[in-house]
């Protein structure tokens, strides 16, 4: 498989994600280095970014009378209430000061609609809506795809599944990730992937 083929995901290594962050996700600064050394590997690099409005219906704050990490019922289905994270211009929303963002083609913002939320880099939560990544790797000619970034059992695990769906074909390199892992989020979300034929590294 040339390059060419191949395309490098980076899935929301932002401030807010990270250590200190407003949903830091534990040691998700680490992935940082790793990230930028695999970016040399591949033709096509892809950055995701949560980019929500202060008023984004996932946020509890927005939620009168529920609680950070609730599950509540969205017209699309279930939904986990989070903390306010990833707004719009803010600093927590910025990508990681170490992150080397110079070799990347293509930014895909994402959570930007207020009434449904996006994990996913290729559909919002409502399996319906895309971002436009899928026509993009499909013009690149990448047929491949490697994962990594935050967090591995949600944005990361998410884009996977809806991957290979689309026929593509899927690598997540774990020591590249970190994960929230929310009541065994983790070790069901590693489940997932590897039933939709994810290989994880």
């Amino acid at each position: 498989m040339s390059a060419s083929n191949r395309a490098l995901i980076v899935i929301d290594v932002q401030n807010d994600f990270c250590p200190g962050g407003a949903l830091a996700v534990a040691g998700g600064d680490e992935v940082v280095a790793p990230i930028n050394a695999m970016m040399p590997d591949f033709d096509c690099v892809v950055l995701t970014q949560d980019w929500h409005p202060a008023d984004h219906s996932s946020f509890a704050v927005n939620q009168p009378g529920h609680a950070p990490f609730e599950m509540i019922e969205m017209p699309y289905g279930p939904q986990v209430l989070w903390p306010a994270h990833c707004v719009q211009g803010s600093d927590g929303a910025a990508f990681h000061a170490g992150l080397a963002t110079d070799p990347a083609q293509l930014v895909i913002r994402k959570g930007f609609r207020s009434a449904v939320d996006s994990y996913s880099a290729f559909f919002e939560n409502d399996h319906d809506t895309a971002t436009g990544l899928q026509g993009y790797l499909r013009e690149r000619g990448a047929a491949e795809v490697t994962l990594v970034g935050l967090a591995l059992d949600f944005c990361v695990a998410y884009s996977a599944l809806d991957a290979a769906k689309l026929g593509l074909r899927v690598t997540v390199i774990e020591s590249a990730c970190r994960a929230i892992d929310l009541d065994g989020s983790l070790a069901r979300a590693r489940a997932d992937m590897q039933a939709a034929g994810v290989t994880l590294v």
